[in-house]
């Protein structure tokens, strides 16, 4: 049988390993300043791009895209060639592909910062950007597509599943998360709006993890083991139940992220009960996993390889029985908007997705470079960095969370709130806090003893661009073997295989949030609930500019603790015109959904000056540009006719007026404050924000508060 000859591009694998350690080393550091300011809150300054609200933003979408991202795209352009036994479909596309994922991830750093912000977690980049994110995507797919079509191996193996799934569920996922009404530029309002926002937006948050940041890394695991270990994958008919079952089951989950919030309860109970069956599935691809270094743990002891897939599969295991014993009714109410998450999370991204990124790069970079590791000692300090690093980040945050709910539950034996102010729980956390900066940075550390390994490893070899290769034109199966399974004739059909995976992951989501939209009763009305206010509005892009609800939430739950702390529960009507929601996912600061009339507005005037001037122990940062910015109301007008055209109620023609309206707001509030002996005037940004938070909660009476919530 004759070869034919082609070779591997090792040079796009380079470039996306270089992008992986350059932009993990910034994203890690920049999780490092955002705990350091949970800490220290006037750490490098009152200044307003580096403040805590812009830099949590910054910090997970750095995380996720450009570190994650870049090592999901080094192991698929690694091992995709290798495993269709082809070249890579087009080496443009390739450099279009990585050109253009590092122009998103600058645009990122650039507009999040400066407050350019959707709000909507893991999403939170602006229409422009999703566009661009668009047509990369599109572009990777077409490069993934084409090789999949050339390939000389008849079947998919299973890591190629894997990465189809991937592409087509993002996709999928992008593209209906991101529908939005522009205003300018750098400007958009969510197409959604609250309950439906909502849902959507965990629809997305939720399966982004599991499509992003899981079934990636699963195809990586699927070829990078038996390569490593030199054993073939443990089971094949496990691989394929793993790999339908997951895909199936996970688009339903993203309801348990909203449990005991305004969605209906028909859909928290869905996605409660999809969550828990998903440990079987996961489960299975962790077994799978772990069985195929059967007899194979001196290399596990000597490779530092298989050490870091061993610790990631390990933690992905760890994580996907977290996560549905999170997903129960009982334990959500005790860990929701706690740092439980956060230690959760970071539990997934630090030890699973970071444990496969670094063990590709200690397994790539030798081989392109033609040589071996330059120490193994500097990668073995790198390892037991890091898995201790993971640990005193993680721990602190689950027992930090845990006090969290407690105090927030408890009542003394006359019925009251023992821990009336939201300030008790965060002095009595700190410690906690401090933990989890330590564990963050020598988490670091270790992260920077591989770069310097990885260079020193690159510097004493010898860089092989093109990889040469030889096999037939396709490698037919033995027809001696007797009739093909169903799903071993559909690894050869590449088209019929993704069409499957896409009526999988589509038939899914449409039963899981469609209802939503098409039941009214699902969304009852409430005749008092008006949209908002030209100011108020103003002061609503305000507070999503500077990311307050990454500190706090706006929804308050049927729970006796939380109607005496905050008021009355939520309900859905309260947020139709809401554009997009804002519930939050974490609580650092108090609720604020009937915080509206709670104080006077010199008080919320104080209160962003200088938070430590009012509550010594607040780590919430000042906010003094708001007192110095001029509100730019030059485009209100096209803000309303923009949510008027996804459904807000405002007048016909009402664009016009909205600027009077405004002015006259602004100056009642403006001379109030300035009666109260403060320095301000009507178009400070102050004023907008005010207006805003004195209207929340405010559409519908409620009973008074019985306790104080505290600042911050």
């Amino acid at each position: 049988m004759s070869l034919e000859r082609f070779s591997y591009d090792n040079r796009i694998v380079r470039l996306f390993a270089f992008a992986t350690m350059g932009w993990g080393i910034i994203g890690f550091l920049v999780g490092l300043i955002v705990a350091l300011k949970l800490v220290f809150p006037d750490f490098l300054g009152d200044i307003s791009w580096l403040t805590y609200g812009r830099m949590r933003p910054l910090h997970t979408n750095a995380v996720i895209f450009a570190f994650a991202g870049n090592a999901i795209f080094m192991g698929i352009y690694y091992s995709l060639p290798r495993l269709t036994k082809t070249p890579m479909f087009s080496e443009l596309l390739s450099k279009l592909h990585f050109y253009g994922w590092q122009l998103i991830i600058v645009l990122a750093a650039i507009t999040l910062p400066l407050g350019y912000t959707t709000s909507k977690e893991y999403a939170e980049l602006e229409w422009p950007i999703d566009i661009l994110i668009t047509v990369v995507w599109v572009i990777f797919g077409w490069n993934m597509f084409g090789t999949i079509a050339k390939r000389r191996v008849k079947h998919m193996y299973v890591a190629i599943w894997f990465y189809i799934a991937t592409f087509l569920t993002v996709a999928l996922l992008h593209v209906v998360n991101s529908f939005e009404i522009p205003v300018t530029f750098l400007k958009s309002y969510s197409f959604f709006a609250g309950v439906q926002d909502a849902l959507v937006q965990w629809w997305y948050g939720h399966n982004a993890v599991a499509f992003f940041l899981t079934t990636p890394f699963l195809g990586i695991m699927y070829y990078f083991i038996p390569k490593a270990a030199g054993r073939p994958i443990f089971s094949y008919r496990l691989s394929i139940i793993h790999f339908w079952a997951l895909i199936f089951i996970y688009i339903w989950a993203g309801p348990h992220h909203l449990l005991y919030t305004a969605l209906p309860d028909w859909a928290q109970s869905l996605g409660m009960v999809f969550s828990v069956m998903l440990i079987a599935p996961s489960w299975g691809g962790m077994i799978n996993g772990l069985l195929t270094l059967r007899g194979a743990w001196d290399k596990v002891r000597e490779s530092p390889v298989l050490k870091f897939m061993v610790v990631g599969i390990t933690a992905y295991g760890m994580s996907t029985f977290e996560g549905p014993m999170m997903s129960i009714k009982s334990v959500n109410a005790l860990t929701h908007y706690t740092d439980y998450v956060i230690g959760h999370v970071h539990l997934g991204a630090l030890a699973w997705n970071g444990g496969l990124a670094f063990a590709m790069l200690y397994y790539i970079i030798p081989r392109i470079f033609r040589t071996e590791l330059y120490s193994n000692k500097v990668a073995n300090f790198h390892f037991w960095a890091a898995t201790l690093g993971i640990v005193l980040y993680a721990i602190p945050m689950y027992i930090g969370g845990i006090t969290q709910s407690i105090m927030w539950k408890q009542f003394t034996p006359e019925g009251v709130l023992a821990y009336g102010n939201f300030l008790e729980t965060v002095t009595q956390i700190m410690p906690m806090y401090m933990m989890r900066a330590i564990g963050g940075t020598l988490f670091i550390i270790g992260a920077l003893s591989a770069v310097y390994n990885l260079y020193k490893t690159a510097r004493q070899g010898n860089f092989l661009g093109a990889e040469e290769d030889a096999a037939p034109a396709l490698v037919k199966e033995d027809k001696g073997h007797g009739k093909e399974s169903w799903h071993r004739v559909l690894e050869g059909r590449t088209t019929q295989f993704a069409v499957l995976s896409f009526l999988a992951v589509g038939v899914a989501s449409i039963f899981s949030f469609m209802p939503t939209f098409l039941v009214e009763s699902n969304t009852p009305t409430i005749s008092s609930v008006k949209p908002y206010t030209p100011l108020e509005l103003e002061g609503r892009d305000i507070y999503i500019r500077e990311g307050c609800n990454n500190c706090h939430s706006q929804m308050i739950r049927p729970f006796r603790s939380e109607t005496e702390r905050y008021g009355e529960y939520s309900k859905a009507g309260e947020f139709v015109y809401d554009h997009p929601h804002l519930w939050g996912s974490k609580r650092t600061g108090p609720d604020l959904h009937r915080v509206g009339g709670k104080y006077p507005d010199s008080w919320h005037y104080l209160h962003m000056k200088d938070p430590q001037q009012m509550f010594e122990a607040s780590i919430m940062p000042k906010y003094p540009w708001l007192f110095d910015t001029k509100l730019d109301y030059s485009v209100v007008g096209d803000k309303i006719g923009a949510l008027r055209s996804v459904g807000v109620d405002y007048p016909e023609g009402y664009e016009s007026q909205a600027t009077a309206d405004l002015e006259e707001q602004a100056k009642g509030i403006a001379n109030g404050l300035t009666e109260s002996g403060l320095e301000v005037e009507y178009d400070d940004e102050i004023i907008a924000l005010i207006a805003y938070l004195q209207r929340l909660g405010t559409d519908i009476k409620t009973e008074p508060m019985s306790a104080v919530q505290g600042g911050e």
